[in-house]
């Protein structure tokens, strides 16, 4: 298990280029197995979480080929049906939370798809009834195996159909715009998450020969195809990763330039970090964030506290508020965090507590922070990262810290972030991996 051991402290200048959408591509690399032509995917990110899925892939059958560092092609012609019933299967399957996304796109054109329940980050509930009661309205059956933890979903002859999802979840409306394409009829889908990376994924289905209309809003209509064909993607930046170079550079006093951000697809966020007192420019595609003595975080009209709480597209993403909350225990002034969508992922914030942070946990779902506007330092410590973002955000907070940190299980950071300490290092940063 490897740690990271972090001299804080020190301002950061350079520029920064952030990775490739690690939400995206795992909708992307599913999608490929809709068509047995050739597809390319670009500007791939080579974190944990899209290598395992690759690999899986791989092992299913597709044809893969790596033509440089973030540029890939797949072919799934013959597709091994047996492997899927395999304990190799459900070992890989199991690994990684986007495995559930090969359901839709099995489902679609072979009329049959397995899943072991699917890992991922463990930050609380995250229910899959979406993506089968979904499966279900186009006429699938599902049969889950709570021994094994095994669902087997079949649908030979699937029907468009009317539905209204039950949430907005962003995995659910991809695995079933991907069941759908292929299925006879119109299917159209009201309370569809509406994300760049849903609106990526529709793009790239049409270009293949899919028939959807409504990209960009929660009301979809797609009218089935027969059959899909090959195509060239480009991912996104990904915006979690510009939304924690912004918060990074601010807390740390430093002047960075994030290079190429797809500054029309951040949505929110630049306002969000605005309310936070943080100063940026757009400069073209680029953000420039120049160094900054203090922020002060502001309030309502009314005077009343600020807060800051996630929710569906257009709305903030809930992979953002860790940053936000670390961001605010140095700005001036007070933010509440309301975290709405899993119970589990504020309890990282006892960590930025033992680093002298001023923050109230008020319940699983929200804390409040009272900023220190950099008169008091967080203080360097030893903790261990619970998940991708709030191991990504604990990272930001060492490098804000007096002293060396040392943060262990720097494994899920890994599952999101590309060679972060390298990346950081080069800004100036002082963060050592230690295997």
């Amino acid at each position: 298990m490897a740690t990271f051991e972090v001299c804080g402290g020190r301002p950061l200048s350079g520029e920064i280029t952030p990775q490739g959408a690690k939400n995206e591509a795992l909708q992307i690399l599913c999608a490929t197995l809709l068509t047995p032509e050739k597809v390319t995917v670009r500007n791939v990110p080579a974190i944990v979480d899209v290598l395992q899925l690759i690999e899986l892939l791989r092992c299913m059958g597709v044809e893969v080929e790596k033509l440089d560092e973030s540029t890939y092609t797949f072919r799934a012609r013959n597709i091994d049906m047996e492997y899927l019933k395999s304990e190799d299967y459900r070992r890989r399957g199991a690994r990684l939370r986007g495995s559930v996304m090969v359901v839709g796109p099995l489902l679609a054109r072979f009329g049959i798809g397995y899943l072991p329940k699917p890992g991922g980050d463990k930050i609380g509930r995250r229910r899959l009834d979406t993506h089968f009661i979904g499966f279900r309205k186009l006429g699938a059956t599902l049969d889950f195996d709570r021994g094994e933890n095994f669902f087997a979903v079949e649908g030979r002859h699937l029907r468009g159909c009317y539905m209204l999802l039950d949430e907005a979840s962003v995995t659910g409306t991809a695995n079933i715009i991907m069941a759908a394409v292929l299925a006879e009829g119109t299917t159209t889908i009201y309370n569809a998450a509406c994300e760049p990376y849903i609106q990526q994924l529709c793009r790239m289905l049409n270009r293949m020969g899919a028939r959807i209309s409504g990209c960009a809003s929660n009301l979809l209509t797609i009218e089935g195809v027969k059959e899909l064909h090959g195509t060239d993607h480009t991912l996104l930046p990904d915006m979690i990763e510009v939304g924690s170079f912004i918060g990074m550079a601010a807390i740390t006093r430093s002047e960075i330039t994030i290079r190429n951000v797809s500054f029309d697809n951040l949505g929110i966020i630049p306002a969000q970090f605005a309310r936070m007192g943080i100063r940026f420019e757009q400069r073209g595609d680029d953000i420039f964030v120049p160094k900054q003595e203090h922020y002060e975080i502001e309030s309502f009209l009314d005077g009343s506290i600020m807060k800051i709480d996630d929710a569906p597209w257009p709305g903030l993403t809930p992979d953002l508020l860790s940053v936000f909350l670390v961001v605010a225990t140095q700005a001036k002034g007070a933010v509440l965090i309301h975290q709405k969508m899993f119970e589990s992922r504020l309890f990282f914030v006892d960590k930025l507590i033992d680093m002298g942070a001023q923050i109230i946990l008020c319940d699983p779902h929200r804390a409040t922070v009272i900023g220190h506007d950099h008169r008091l330092r967080l203080r360097a410590t030893k903790m261990s990262s619970p998940d991708i973002r709030a191991g990504v955000a604990l990272l930001i907070a060492a490098l804000s810290a007096d002293g060396v940190s040392v943060i262990q299980n720097v494994e899920q950071i890994d599952r999101g972030y590309q060679n972060i300490d390298g990346r950081l290092n080069a800004l100036g940063a002082s963060i050592r991996r230690v295997e």
